[in-house]
């Protein structure tokens, strides 16, 4: 970005996200879990899932596969692996996240006490783990701040208020952290995300009802991105 961008940019979204703060003042993730690894293994089911039909899932799985061992022992032959398919199958691209979940539980066992990782370098490292999930967990589970997270919601909002000239979800989110102070990132996509669910959805709406395109008129022409 030009500084002139950044100026303009840091001045929008800060006061897009004031405007946020008013209308979702309680944001926060709607994942429902009650340890870290549900929280690890709830995020990386919710890839090109909805939230709502992760938790459809996770109210199921997580009285299935109570700890740890369980997800291994899941991992042990054919007949196992099968059965964790079909647990998540409704969740899409269920083989992938099948493998990535049950190789992860056991890295976890094997290289991690059983506990996940606290650090966004160790998160990395983990099977299906990408900057996103690692962010979710870290702030969520250890209140560790270490980035942006970037979904589908945050990039389209991204687009629609002309706050970075990228598409991919690691050079928006580095925009994302020059143009906003540290003390808003943890927060600033729980909001989003909830802009994107409950007023400004991905097709036609009455954006006359936005307060958020009164800011920048623009957005009003943009809907799917």
């Amino acid at each position: 970005m030009t500084p002139k961008k950044i100026r303009e940019r840091r001045e929008r979204i800060l006061t897009l996200d004031c405007a946020l703060k008013k209308l979702f003042p309680d944001a926060k993730i709607e994942l429902h879990y009650s340890t870290p690894l549900e929280l690890l293994v709830a995020v990386q089911l919710s890839a090109q899932c909805t939230d709502k039909r992760v938790n459809k899932i996770t109210e199921t799985l997580f009285r299935k596969y109570k700890k740890l061992d369980d997800y291994v022992q899941a991992s042990a032959g054919r007949r196992t692996v099968a059965e964790f398919e079909r647990d998540i199958r409704s969740s899409g691209f269920y083989r992938n996240k099948t493998k990535n979940i049950l190789a992860t539980a056991k890295i976890i066992k094997e290289d991690w006490r059983g506990q996940v990782p606290s650090t966004m370098e160790d998160l990395l490292k983990l099977p299906g783990v990408g900057r996103k999930t690692a962010t979710v967990v870290l702030k969520e589970v250890y209140g560790v701040v270490a980035g942006i997270t970037v979904d589908t919601h945050v990039i389209r909002f991204v687009q629609r208020f002309d706050l970075s000239d990228h598409k991919d979800p690691v050079r928006i989110e580095k925009d994302l952290m020059t143009l906003l102070p540290k003390k808003e990132w943890g927060d600033f996509t729980h909001r989003v995300i909830h802009y994107g669910r409950y007023l400004a959805p991905a097709r036609v709406y009455d954006t006359a009802r936005d307060p958020l395109v009164k800011i920048y008129p623009p957005a009003a022409k943009k809907f799917r991105v």
